[in-house]
C-alpha cells in the first residue's frame, strides 16, 4: 500500500509540475521526453516496472478490470490538467484527485466499452509502430498506418471482446517492461551512446516494444483458451 501511495503521490507531483509549465515553453520531441523520464528511474523502480510489466504480459487477462480502472484514472488526470490549464489555473492536486476518483468509478459501468476502446488504441499503436519499424519516417504514412490499426483493432475489439483484453494488456505490459529495461541500461551503460543508437536506428524502440507484445498476445490467447473459469 505504501508503494502504491508513493506512485500516486509522484503522479500528482508530475501533474502539478506540468500544469505550472509556461505556455511559451519550447516544444520537445517525444523521444526526448521519453529519455527524460527514463533517466529519472533508479534500479528499484526499473525492476518494479519490469515485474509489473511481465505480470501484465502473461496474466493481464486475469487483472484487466484493474488495469482498465487505472487507465480511466490516468484519463481523469489528463482531463484535470487540461481543465486547470484552460479554466482554473491554480493548484491541480485536488482537481486531479477528484477527476481520478470520478473516472475510476465511471470505469465500472463502462468496463466493456473501455476495454474495446483500449483495444482499438492498441491496434493503432501496433500498426504505427510496425510502420516505423520498417523505416517509414513520413508522418502522413505513420498516421495512415495508425488509423488503419485503430479502425481494425476497434472492429475486432467490439466483435471479439477477448481480443481487446489481450491487445491492450500485452501493449501495456510490453511498454512497462521496455521502460524498465531502458532504465536499467541507462544506469549501467553510457547514456549518450544509448540515446544516439535509439535516435539513429528508429526501428529499435518500436521493435523493442512490438516483440514482447506479440509474445504476450500469443501466450495470453493460449492461456484464455485453456481457462475454464474466465469470464468477462
Amino acid at each position: 500500500m505504501s508503494s502504491l501511495a508513493g506512485i500516486w503521490q509522484t503522479v500528482l507531483i508530475l501533474a502539478q509540475q506540468a500544469a505550472q509549465q509556461p505556455a511559451t515553453q519550447e516544444k520537445v520531441t517525444p523521444l526526448a521526453t521519453m529519455w527524460q523520464h527514463v533517466s529519472t528511474l533508479d534500479v528499484v523502480e526499473a525492476l518494479t516496472f519490469i515485474s509489473f510489466g511481465v505480470v501484465c504480459l502473461f496474466y493481464g487477462w486475469r487483472i484487466f478490470k484493474i488495469l482498465v480502472t487505472i487507465c480511466f484514472g490516468v484519463l481523469g488526470l489528463l482531463v484535470a490538467i487540461w481543465i486547470n490549464e484552460e479554466l482554473v489555473r491554480g493548484s491541480v492536486v485536488w482537481l486531479a484527485m477528484i477527476c481520478i476518483l470520478f473516472f475510476a468509478i465511471m470505469s465500472i459501468p463502462f468496463m466493456r466499452w473501455g476495454v474495446s476502446l483500449l483495444g482499438a488504441l492498441s491496434g493503432g499503436i501496433l500498426t504505427a509502430g510496425t510502420t516505423l519499424a520498417f523505416g517509414v519516417g513520413d508522418q502522413r504514412l505513420l498516421l495512415a498506418g495508425g488509423l488503419i490499426g485503430l479502425v481494425a483493432g476497434g472492429m475486432i475489439s467490439f466483435i471479439v471482446f477477448k481480443i481487446a483484453v489481450i491487445l491492450f494488456t500485452s501493449l501495456g505490459g510490453s511498454t512497462l517492461v521496455v521502460t524498465g529495461l531502458l532504465g536499467v541500461l541507462y544506469q549501467n551503460t553510457d547514456p549518450k551512446r544509448l540515446e544516439m543508437f535509439a535516435s539513429d536506428y528508429r526501428w529499435f524502440l518500436p521493435v523493442l516494444i512490438l516483440v514482447p507484445m506479440v509474445i504476450g498476445c500469443v501466450l495470453q490467447y493460449r492461456f484464455i483458451k485453456t481457462a475454464q473459469d474466465w469470464s468477462v
